[in-house]
This record gives structure tokens, C-alpha cells and sequence, in this order.
């Protein structure tokens, strides 16, 4: 693990491709250094194995153009915000320094993705604890963003993905484990391949539209948004 910009931490090997992999290429394409923290290894999918989501974690770092990708072991579908974990991701946020963090929006479906967020946060604010039992120096990001593709929530903003959009398709293909195939598994979240194509199209044309451009993606914070001028606000009024 090296020193990034941007730290990116969800729940499961491909929560960060669905969520904001568009957001990440396009910042790497910027000159930002971007990295990316799986808490879990996924090991509770009803496709896959850990060892082949593994290997398409990593295919999909490539294509985003990640410095990083690591996986942590702290237990898919019985994670928690216990001191351990804590500490655990403290030090690993130390490792990496990162000015951003981007978590999991913190209401969701899957009980690891708000997990992940509460974690998340606690874990950035522990990390410039000078007292925190945990290796490395002291370090605390300074932002973090929340990741709001999957939950009906109005984003804080919006980034346009449009140039960048097939690239992010590109990483998602990766887990053919997960969505590859022509017909739709009734107990799983997600439809395979076709289906979701058009589902992402479609959620990344409507956060689009909101901004006046073909595709984006939405992040929501819990700060107050500053803006130096009101003259070169991007996005039309009326």
C-alpha cells in the first residue's frame, strides 16, 4: 500500500465499480493517485469464489487505474463497527494518507454497506487519534464523500462521468462471476449482464440529466457545499 489521493473503501469486491468507478477513472485521468479498500473478500456471494473475485478485483483495479487494491478479511455479511475493525482500518488509512475518502452512502439495503459506512468514518477520525493503539503516524483525511448510486437520496453533486462512462462499464464486466449470463437469478439483488448494463445506463443518464450532461454519478455530504463564485456555477437554473 502506498500514499493516494483518494481512498476508496466499500463493503464487497465490486460495490466501488457499481457505485463511483466512473468518478475514479475520470480523477486518475485528472493526475489524482486513487486507491482501493474491500473490507470484505465477498466470500458470502451466491456466485463466485473468493479466489475469482479475487482476480476480478484486480482486473477491475487496472482498468480504473488504481495505484492499489487490497482486500481485508473482517467477515462479508457479519461486518461490524467493533474496536478491532476500527483500529484495523485506522492503520491501513494511515498507510495509504489519502486527502479523500469515499464511503458507502449510509442507508442501504445490505447491512455491510452502512456498516462500512459508520466504519468507514469512524475509522478516518481514529486514524489522527495521536493515542490510537494502531502502527503508523498519525494521519486524518480531509473529506469524505458518500457514494449515493443505490439509495433514493438528493446528491450533494454530481460528477460528470460522460467521457468516462464505458470505461466504467469495462471495470464492472470484470466480474463475470457475478453478472455474466443471459437470464435474470430471482435471489440475487442483481440481474445479470444485460439487464444490468441497462440498469446503470439508466441511473447514470438520470444523474446526468440533473446536471445538464449525458452520464454521472452522485455523492452526498454532510457538510455544507463552499462556492468562492456564484458567476461560474456549471449547471443552468431555468
Amino acid at each position: 500500500m502506498e500514499n493516494v489521493d483518494i481512498l476508496t473503501i466499500a463493503a464487497h469486491p465490486d460495490d466501488i465499480e457499481l457505485t463511483c468507478a466512473g468518478t475514479l477513472i475520470k480523477m486518475v485521468d485528472r493526475g489524482y493517485s486513487v486507491g482501493i479498500l474491500d473490507l470484505t473478500q465477498g466470500e458470502m456471494g451466491t456466485r463466485g469464489t473468493p479466489e475469482i473475485r479475487a482476480k476480478e478485483a484486480e482486473a477491475a483495479a487496472a482498468v480504473i487505474g488504481a495505484r492499489f487494491r487490497e482486500r481485508m478479511n473482517l467477515g462479508d455479511s457479519r461486518l461490524t463497527t467493533s474496536i478491532e475493525n476500527r483500529i484495523a482500518l485506522a492503520e491501513k488509512i494511515r498507510m495509504a494518507k489519502p486527502k479523500t475518502v469515499i464511503l458507502p452512502y449510509w442507508e442501504g439495503r445490505h447491512p455491510d454497506h452502512y456498516t462500512a459506512a459508520t466504519l468507514g468514518y469512524e475509522a478516518c477520525y481514529a486514524a489522527g487519534l495521536k493515542q490510537l493503539p494502531a502502527g503508523g503516524e498519525i494521519h486524518r483525511p480531509k473529506k469524505i464523500v458518500y457514494a449515493s448510486m443505490y439509495w433514493e437520496v438528493r446528491p450533494s453533486f454530481t460528477v460528470d462521468i460522460s467521457p468516462w462512462f464505458d470505461r466504467k462499464l469495462e471495470a464492472i464486466k470484470c466480474f463475470s462471476s457475478q453478472f455474466s449470463g443471459d437470464l435474470r437469478d430471482v435471489t440475487e439483488l442483481y440481474p445479470a449482464w444485460g439487464r444490468l448494463i441497462d440498469r446503470i445506463t439508466t441511473q447514470c443518464k438520470y444523474f446526468g440529466h440533473l446536471m445538464g450532461v449525458d452520464y454521472a454519478e452522485p455523492f452526498v455530504v454532510k457538510e455544507v457545499m463552499a462556492v468562492d463564485d456564484i458567476v461560474t456555477l456549471p449547471v443552468v437554473s431555468v
